[in-house]
This record gives structure tokens, sequence and C-alpha cells, in this order.
């Protein structure tokens, strides 16, 4: 499975589609730390995620500390309701920057 990476001004937007669970989370992460190789702060657009499990979640998670200790940002663009449910759940919602849209994540 592929992610599309669009550019944005001085930032990354990867595109999430489908559900993500353990047979795909490897590709997830991979492609999340290949854009932050890039040396540019990451949205992560996930509104067409219908599902995300515990390894997905796991990606997510090692891609915001690479983020970090890279003095990069890593946002979450509109999740769906299920995904934002798991990390409420998960009390990630308070961890993760979690945004409505592109334009309120970028500025």
């Amino acid at each position: 499975m592929t992610y599309p990476i669009e550019e944005t001004g001085n930032m990354l937007i990867i595109r999430l589609t489908g559900e993500i669970d353990l047979e795909n989370a490897s590709h997830l992460r991979e492609s999340l730390l290949n854009a932050l190789d890039r040396g540019r702060s990451l949205l992560v657009e996930m509104s067409d995620v219908g599902y995300i499990d515990s390894s997905g979640i796991a990606s997510l998670v090692e891609a915001l500390q690479n983020a970090r200790n890279k003095s990069l940002d890593l946002k979450l663009v509109s999740p769906s309701a299920r995904v934002r449910r798991v990390l409420e759940l998960a009390r990630l919602d308070k961890v993760f920057s979690i945004h409505t849209d592109v334009g309120s994540a970028t500025q």
C-alpha cells in the first residue's frame, strides 16, 4: 500500500485511506518515517481511514516521537469518527495535535 505525499508550503501532507491494521501498518510506518526524513513537518490526513488498530496507532506514535526528535511537527488532520474515537479511548487526542482541516493545521 502506498500513501500519496503532497507538498504545501514548508510541510508535507500524507493522505491515508482504507483500513490501517497489522497487515499494512509496517507500510504506514515506513511511509511516515521516510516523509520525516525529508526534514519537513508532516500533516497526516485521515478522513478516509475507516479503521485503525493498535499496530496503526503504534506507527503514528513512533512517527510522532521521530518528528519530535528532529524538532519537526506531526499533526493529524480530520480523522474519521471511528479513528477519533480510538485516539480518545487511548487518550492520544491529548498527545497528538489534531485539526479539522489542512488550513487550520498549517497556521
